[in-house]
């Protein structure tokens, strides 16, 4: 399965927005990744509908829209008439999962859902054929720059295991500290999705630095 490298704009320069969704566009990256907390999920709060508008607007690539928010189905119409190619709701945030998934489907887009670190992997087992992602949290959710937790590995492997023979085209995303020091060890896990923030936006030359995580990516063998 192709491995896929997707930037948070998060971490971006929104001083000068355009001009680092172009590199994006210009760079080997797959899948622009947008962060929305609403404050009350989790303790931040970042941009929602018109700064989504915005990226959409100059992004010729996917937009992999990631919902840290409460009562996320109120407004999954709204982020896929943005400009949503997927979007990925977390487990803990869902009273009615498999409701909330097929909504994200009847509004044309891809669904995933997130686990937050402390949330085991086998409470996905009743919905885990109905989706098309898993975005496993490798940092508690809210803030950028923290420390990778180092379960997720196993998380990682568990999925794979759950997966086998029901769900096996499922893309298995990895989102919180990851870089090009640990990439290729979630390659090798089973992981194929890689968001990264600060590990791209924080570099000298963030399309080098993208390039390198391709690189390591296409290196790396599964186990």
């Amino acid at each position: 399965m192709k491995h896929i490298i997707a930037p948070s704009i998060l971490a971006a320069d929104f001083g000068n927005l355009q001009r680092d969704i172009e590199m994006i566009n210009q760079s080997e990256a797959d899948w622009f990744h947008v962060d929305v907390m609403d404050g009350v999920f989790v303790p931040n709060i970042s941009f929602g509908f018109p700064v989504m508008a915005a990226v959409k607007k100059y992004a010729t690539k996917p937009l992999d829209v990631h919902l840290m928010i409460v009562e996320p189905d109120k407004f999954i119409p709204e982020f896929a008439e943005a400009g949503a190619d997927r979007i990925t709701v977390h487990y803990e945030a869902c009273t009615h999962l498999q409701r909330t998934i097929q909504l994200i489907k009847a509004f044309g887009c891809k669904a995933g859902v997130a686990l937050n670190p402390h949330t085991p992997v086998t409470l996905l087992q009743d919905v885990i054929e109905d989706l098309d992602l898993v975005l496993i949290m490798s940092v508690n959710p809210g803030f950028g720059g923290q420390a990778f937790i180092h379960n997720t590995y196993k998380k990682i492997q568990d999925l794979k295991r759950l997966i086998q023979g029901i769900n096996e085209d499922l893309i298995i995303e990895v989102d919180g500290g990851v870089g090009l020091q640990n990439i290729a060890n979630l390659v090798s896990a089973g992981a194929n999705a890689f968001v990264a923030g600060s590990a791209v936006f924080a570099t000298e030359n963030p399309m080098e630095t993208i390039a390198e995580m391709k690189k390591l990516t296409n290196n790396s063998v599964n186990i």
